[in-house]
């Protein structure tokens, strides 16, 4: 039998007054998603433990069935593993994200969700100004970059070129070494900037934990402060402010960690697999996880994301795949900008445009899956940031019967038979390695 698992980001909320103290995936109407929840079972799953950073990379870990505490090494070493960066044990990868800065602090984590072609040629920018030995950046996909430390060659010149222009002078501080020392520490505390919209940005910079990590964490501050002189001149961010747009004015280091060992589920369970998804951090744990990464024209992260043709991918990998694995992030992103009607009309789209023709495709084909849909996490739009709590989860097989749940949303999927998920219990519940009592 095939396995599907529709992961809907940050789509789990808390009440909202605006809703009359209901949740998005309670008020949306999402038939096709409550007519999994119907004929499914349904439970609660606690994807991240409360001592834990409640992101997308520990969550869809424990998704897939990993332990977060055994392989958890940063969201930019998947995130490079997705673009193809090879990384060195030794070397030490980290998001970059492109952010907006304006009086002092953070505006927003995404410099207005910049295009593409605008952040390629701003990272490119930083590489040639900022780059060197050791240290690289690589563009990705709109505001998402990483940042990878390699250990360093003998001591660089700390002058910046002076075709760049002599009118802006970049303060690099000549005490802090652009050559860090061989042996690198990832002994530090960054803060998520998604997660600390409208913070002061002073109080929010790189913090060492150890003796050991101050190089390190001098490096990367210097850095971001250099950024500050650095990206406001180029051409790119003067058109947006002309254009009235929000500047790409700051890069923002953020998810530490070197290069993760981690099973593939073919190794674990002796399936095939493929995921789809306009992120990176979610194509990066397909690879360290064996699967097929796939990539969909249009898709984009946003709610504007090539929905039926990741739908049309996801049955086409069926044919070959014993497991899919559709991520949608345009319900995070609502959740991040506090935008409770496309919160809301991302989970329709979501439910009319993928999962919906999804199911079609795969009845009409005769296909018999197993069908799960849930979030990784909750992302309340009152607060604009990930939070620790239960997500709901429906999980539809042909062969068993359902339970009571009629609909899936947060309070009514808690009542269902599956009870109160952890670990590895949701995916052997959905490949049908965990036994009814829940023991494995």
């Amino acid at each position: 039998m095939r396995s599907i698992i529709f992961l809907a980001d940050g789509a789990a909320d808390l009440p909202v007054l605006e809703l009359g103290n209901k949740t998005p995936l309670q008020v949306a109407n999402k038939p096709a998603i409550d007519r999994i929840a119907r004929l499914g079972r349904c439970g609660s799953f606690v994807t991240v433990d409360d001592d834990m950073p409640p992101g997308s990379e520990v969550a869809n870990l424990t998704v897939l069935g990993y332990d977060p505490r055994e392989c958890y090494q940063g969201r930019g070493v998947i995130e490079a593993a997705s673009m193809g960066v090879q990384l060195r044990d030794t070397d030490i990868a980290m998001r970059c994200n492109l952010i907006c800065i304006a009086d002092g602090r953070i505006k927003n984590h995404s410099a207005g969700h910049i295009s593409t072609a605008e952040a390629h040629a701003l990272i490119r920018h930083a590489d040639r100004y900022l780059g060197g030995d050791d240290v690289h950046f690589f563009p990705g996909i709109s505001y998402r970059h990483l940042l990878v430390l390699s250990e360093p060659s003998p001591p660089l010149d700390p002058s910046i070129p002076s075709s760049l222009s002599p009118s802006i002078p970049l303060s690099l501080d000549p005490s802090i070494p652009l050559s860090l020392s061989p042996s690198f520490s990832t002994d530090f505390e960054c803060f998520p900037p998604h997660d600390h919209v409208g913070e002061k940005v002073e109080g929010l910079m790189i913090k060492p934990k150890a003796d050991n990590a101050c190089p390190t964490v001098a490096k990367l501050n210097d850095l971001i402060r250099c950024s500050w002189e650095l990206l406001p001149q180029h051409a790119v961010n003067q058109a947006r402010v002309q254009a009235g747009k929000d500047p790409a004015n700051s890069i923002w280091f953020w998810s530490q960690g070197r290069k993760p060992k981690m099973k593939t589920l073919k190794e674990q369970y002796g399936i095939t697999g493929a995921v789809i998804s306009a992120v990176d951090l979610i194509k990066g744990l397909g690879v360290y996880a064996g699967l097929d990464v796939i990539d969909v024209p249009g898709a984009t992260g946003l709610i504007d994301t090539n929905y039926e043709g990741k739908a049309d991918a996801c049955l086409k990998a069926l044919e070959d795949h014993d497991f899919v694995f559709v991520h949608v992030e345009a319900s995070d992103e609502a959740g991040h900008a506090k935008d409770l009607k496309q919160k809301v009309l991302a989970i329709e789209y979501l439910d009319s445009r993928l999962i919906a023709r999804v199911m079609k495709g795969i009845e009409d084909k005769g296909v018999e899956a197993t069908v799960a849909v849930l979030p990784d996490h909750l992302t309340p739009v009152v607060q604009g940031n990930h939070v620790h709590g239960p997500v709901p989860v429906a999980i539809l097989n042909p062969r068993l019967a359902p339970d009571s749940v009629q609909t899936y949303d947060e309070s009514a999927c808690a009542s269902g038979s599956l009870g109160m998920l952890h670990g590895s219990d949701f995916i052997r519940t959905l490949l049908g390695r965990r036994s009814p009592s829940g023991l494995h």
